[in-house]
């Protein structure tokens, strides 16, 4: 085996290219392995309870489980795109509404925390700035992980919030919006040219407003990049900013990877959008529109796009948002 070459680390950038490719045939293997061993379990129930051996409900119980593993192999199956193994970048902006639509934001926020917990993620805050009373006008975090800009690259779009807002006095119900924006987080393993010519930095104290807190150094970033499309010849500033540790050269190394892998996407974008043309007759995904409504008041959760809704609306802000990606990835995720 290639991996067990005494010269197999010298390129550290390439081994670590093939051990993620290792990983991924694994995953597809294991996964082939336990939907064998389920049927075969099955069918050996189904043939004890013929028998009068087993009961119709430990057959019913094995049947569900195998169900279930097939249906996570076949989820699988439609994360076949070039980024979809990739970690992300998880961005949230609060809408217009000022107090209601950054509290709004903060609640995302702390969903999509919840969910790249339980799916053992790891998870780091890239950039936060605190609303004005309360909740965030914009976080910008890491999810870092097999599989992450796969799972949660239907998350794209505006989420709508509809509740009676505790920050009206009139006890009104009120609408919120806030943007999530999810791009895939580019390691070093991919080339991504970037024209050093086009960056310029700034350095900013990245504290919070006083005490003891305060950072007194400038270690916060501002990267500005000078951008021109390649294929339309635009040019568009991109901003981005990071305060995730107190050390100014760790926050420009962090910075310059979100950079990268805001390049990447807009080269994905390219190749969608060519990819569309010809497959025009494939059901055309509208990324950035208003995708899912959060109903408190009416205990209901529903995403437009798939028609999916659900009453619980309790464990969704916990984090609970697998049955939206499954039913998303089931729809869209060949629509690559």
């Amino acid at each position: 085996m290639r991996t067990q070459a005494p010269d197999f680390w010298s390129d550290a950038k390439n081994a670590e290219k093939i051990m993620k490719q290792v990983r991924e045939l694994k995953g597809w293997i294991e996964g082939c392995e336990e939907v064998s061993r389920a049927v075969d379990d099955l069918n050996v129930l189904f043939d004890f309870a013929k028998e009068g051996e087993a009961t119709e409900e430990e057959v019913d119980a094995q049947y569900a489980k195998t169900l279930e593993a097939v249906e996570s192999l076949e989820l699988k199956n439609m994360l076949q795109g070039e980024a979809d193994a990739m970690s992300c970048v998880l961005k949230i902006n609060s809408g217009a509404g000022g107090t209601e639509s950054q509290d709004w934001a903060s609640m995302l926020m702390r969903m999509y925390m919840r969910w790249a917990e339980a799916h053992n993620y790891k998870l780091s805050v890239a950039n936060l700035q605190d609303g004005d009373e309360a909740g965030i006008k914009t976080v910008t975090m890491n999810i870092e992980g097999d599989f992450a800009y796969g799972y949660l690259k239907g998350e794209n779009g505006v989420h709508r919030l509809v509740r009676v807002s505790p920050y009206n006095a009139q006890g009104k119900r009120m609408t919120s919006f806030a943007s999530v924006f999810v791009t895939p987080l580019v390691d070093d393993t991919i080339e991504i040219v970037i024209n050093q010519a086009a960056i310029s930095w700034d350095t900013f104290r990245s504290g919070g407003a006083g005490g003891q807190n305060v950072n007194k150094v400038e270690s916060g970033v501002r990267l500005r990049y000078q951008y021109k499309d390649p294929y339309t010849g635009e040019e568009e500033e991109i901003l981005i900013e990071n305060t995730e540790t107190r050390d100014q050269p760790k926050n420009k190394e962090n910075a310059l990877r979100q950079l990268r892998s805001i390049l990447y996407e807009k080269e994905l974008e390219h190749r969608m959008a060519e990819q569309q043309k010809v497959e025009s007759n494939k059901k055309k995904i509208e990324w950035g529109s208003q995708i899912r409504s959060y109903v408190f008041d009416d205990r209901r959760v529903k995403d437009h796009r798939t028609n999916y809704q659900t009453s619980d609306v309790t464990g969704v802000m916990d984090g609970k948002i697998d049955a939206f990606i499954k039913a998303y990835l089931m729809e869209f995720g060949g629509v690559e």
